[in-house]
């Protein structure tokens, strides 16, 4: 089957999104969560090439070692976020530290790294220009910008990052958010200047 980004399915209706970007032979991982079981359910015999996390709080990185030690994968995440990593992960550190810019393949796909503080001072997106897809994390889901623990960490920061680095991509370009379902980058657009105005809930 040609190269594609899934969503991995598995229990926890609250549980954030992992994604896997590739084909039948080999993924990329992104953002594993807590729970490894499911996430190498799905990869299942595909060689797992990295583990990227979008961001470093721990209800998205928390298995990443696991998930990527089955393959001795490496595991990859903003330097600014390595604060946040260490409260899941006091022993192990990353083993990339990527920035804006950096680029990963699988499967012919070419995954770009945008930096796009405010949620966390290390979030970033994918960008996959092939699938016209950008997997956000949270940097904004559909529904708007994500919040942590209720709060909004820096949400000027995290406006501009959506306006400057998500809403500027093709508007046919498929949002995968680290939370609920995907959306656009036209119909968020939609829904900015609301969400400038006032946060969503």
């Amino acid at each position: 089957m040609d190269a594609r980004i899934d969503r991995v399915t598995g229990p926890g209706g609250q549980q954030a999104n992992t994604w896997l970007a590739g084909d039948d032979q080999e993924v990329i991982v992104v953002d594993p969560g807590r729970d490894a079981g499911p996430v190498l359910a799905a990869a299942g015999g595909r060689e797992i090439l990295a583990v990227i996390c979008t961001h470093g709080h721990a209800g998205h990185v928390a298995a990443a070692p696991e998930v990527a030690g089955r393959d001795e994968a490496p595991v990859a995440l903003h330097r600014a976020d390595l604060l946040p990593w260490r409260e899941a992960h006091a022993e192990v550190r990353p083993d990339i530290e990527i920035e804006d810019g950096g680029l990963f393949e699988v499967a012919g796909l070419t995954l770009e790294v945008i930096h796009a503080p405010g949620h966390t001072p290390g979030s970033v997106c994918l960008y996959c220009e092939e699938l016209a897809a950008v997997v956000t994390g949270d940097v904004m889901l559909a529904a708007g910008p994500a919040r942590h623990g209720g709060t909004f960490p820096d949400f000027p920061a995290q406006l501009s990052a959506i306006g400057e680095k998500v809403l500027t991509l093709p508007s046919g370009t498929r949002v995968l958010p680290g939370h609920g379902d995907e959306t656009t980058v036209a119909a968020a657009g939609k829904l900015f200047d609301a969400w400038v105005a006032e946060p969503v809930d």
